[in-house]
């Protein structure tokens, strides 16, 4: 999930993995099931065990582990004496963002998201504006449900080591050169995306530890001037493209759902959502994933250029991988149940959460799976805790007529100006993109704006179905504009190949090129498609 922070998640007998390095704050990935070749035939050994992972040749360093971040080694098994606490001065919520989110609705993070969620809901009801049904009433919402579930199918993607042997097979493929491995590794995660429904996962738990592999054997060391021999570029191509691979299928990312689902709420409803968000989305997509590594390799060169060892190298990770297992093929088949489901679940009768349903039954019945798993999946639960308060909320300002006063408020500012629909299309969409600035989560940017800006965009004129769509397209691609735009930029940045300067810089110059792959290959499909 593309939260305010990233959730920990602890297996059965650990703590979550840490991305850690010297100078860099430390960030905890989403995923705690890194890729161990052993647990997939032994599901009983813990993910805490000290697995056997395949590592790069490298002459740099001697410890670099293809599948996962490394952890560091003691040679004395005493641990160190702790140091006694120091006592705490200041508890609970941030005084300076907590002040200024309750004086101008900024969300700048004074509690953790579902805690400041709550504290939202809890005022709602004290104060009378909503009963307690209504306010819980988002709690049964089946878009929610299918978010929650498909946190589950990530930590298959990880526990079964599919998501890192797709990503190898590309490599693999595609490797020889700096420029053939960045589309290996986009291409990959465009493979993976509709099944694995959070950009944060994808990175933390499949492709960062593989670009750390990748440059450590080449030499490329984090926080260090050898970063932009080929880490800082891997880094930088794959999180540019993952808002267009997320933007590609509706079920990429789990704020597409919440779009859908607030469009509806707003009387935008969307006939066969997963085909018609696919079919919207995937000239622009397409030419835009095309189009991002070669561009990046342009304006941000890395200064290896071939990588004639990365396909043998990958090739050997395949073998000490051993076969596609059960488990793995398991995995496959019921991702492609699950699509199928989604794409022809309208014509079938069968709705997306009960199709999201239908694969977890299957994973658990044949042991992919087990319920221990789901119950130590922190972030699904906290997801549907602060989810559903936030989706029962903003479905609140619509009934209570907030969202249609704003719009009509601004519908007459663009009006005062003799703006066509396509110029306040462009214009509330600029300002719908910009706006993320003040955000560190693309779910909650979504569930603050996106209904009021719908709404806008209708009382403008605009077409609600190609409104609809395109704010939630909008909507993945200022998930890389910051180092806290999204959880999958707090993973990339973390990482330690790329500095501040470079993140914003870059960022600007792709969200322009975006915009205008997007405003123009975009408006002449969905003209084709009849979406206006």
């Amino acid at each position: 999930m593309e939260s305010f922070a990233l959730h920990s998640l602890s297996t059965p007998s650990s703590t979550s993995f840490l991305l850690h390095h010297h100078h860099r704050p430390i960030f905890r990935s989403q995923l705690s099931l890194p890729f161990n070749p052993s647990s997939r035939s032994n599901p009983s050994i813990k993910s805490s065990s000290i697995s056997q992972s395949f590592s790069f040749p490298s002459k740099v360093s001697t410890f670099n582990h293809f599948s996962k971040p490394h952890f560091p080694i003691h040679a004395n098994s005493t641990p160190p004496p702790s140091k006694p606490q120091q006592p705490t001065i200041l508890q609970g919520a941030k005084p300076i963002p907590f002040v200024i989110s309750i004086a101008i609705g900024l969300v700048l993070s004074p509690l953790p998201v579902g805690a400041w969620a709550f504290l939202g809901l809890t005022t709602s009801v004290v104060t009378k504006t909503l009963t307690f049904t209504d306010a819980f009433s988002a709690f049964t919402n089946e878009v929610i449900w299918l978010i929650v579930i498909s946190f589950f199918f990530a930590r298959g993607f990880v526990k079964t080591g599919l998501g890192d042997r797709i990503a190898t097979y590309f490599v693999k493929w595609m490797g020889k050169s700096t420029l053939g491995l960045a589309y290996g590794l986009t291409f990959s995660e465009v493979l993976i995306a509709p099944a694995m429904p959070s950009t944060t996962a994808r990175a933390g738990g499949v492709f960062l530890p593989i670009i750390k592999s990748l440059s450590l054997s080449a030499g490329s060391e984090p926080n260090s001037p050898t970063s932009k021999r080929l880490g800082s570029f891997l880094i930088q191509n794959q999180f540019q493209s993952a808002g267009n691979s997320s933007a590609l299928f509706l079920t990429a990312a789990a704020q597409n759902l919440l779009c859908i689902k607030l469009a509806q709420e707003l009387g935008v409803v969307i006939s066969n959502p997963w085909v018609t968000w696919f079919k919207a989305a995937s000239v622009p997509a397409f030419v835009c994933l095309l189009a991002t590594p070669l561009i990046l390799y342009k304006i941000y060169p890395p200064e290896i250029k071939d990588t004639p060892e990365a396909p043998a190298l990958a090739a050997k990770k395949l073998e000490s991988m051993g076969p596609v297992t059960q488990n793995e093929w398991v995995m496959v088949s019921t991702m492609l149940l699950a699509v199928s489901l989604w794409i022809f679940g309208e014509t079938l009768g069968i709705a997306s959460a009960v199709a999201a349903m239908i694969g977890l039954s299957i994973l658990l019945v044949l042991g992919v799976l087990n319920w221990e798993d789901c119950l130590n999946e922190k972030s699904a639960w906290d997801t549907l805790a602060w989810f559903a308060i936030l989706v029962g909320m903003a479905s609140q300002l619509t009934n209570l007529g907030i969202v249609t006063w704003m719009s009509d408020c601004v519908a007459n500012n663009l009006r005062s100006f003799s703006l066509s629909w396509p110029a306040s299309l462009a214009v509330l969409q600029a300002a719908y993109f910009f706006i993320h600035y003040l955000f560190a989560s693309q779910t909650g940017h979504v569930g603050a704006l996106y209904s009021a800006f719908l709404a806008m965009h209708r009382a403008a004129g605009v077409p609600g179905a190609l409104a609809a769509l395109a704010l939630g397209y909008n909507t993945n691609l200022f998930g890389a504009i910051t180092h806290y735009s999204s959880g999958q930029a707090a993973v990339y940045y973390g990482a330690g190949y790329v500095d501040l300067p470079d993140i914003f810089k870059t960022g600007f110059i792709m969200a322009f090129i975006n915009a205008i792959i997007w405003g123009g290959v975009g408006s002449v499909w969905w003209k084709f498609l009849g979406l206006y």
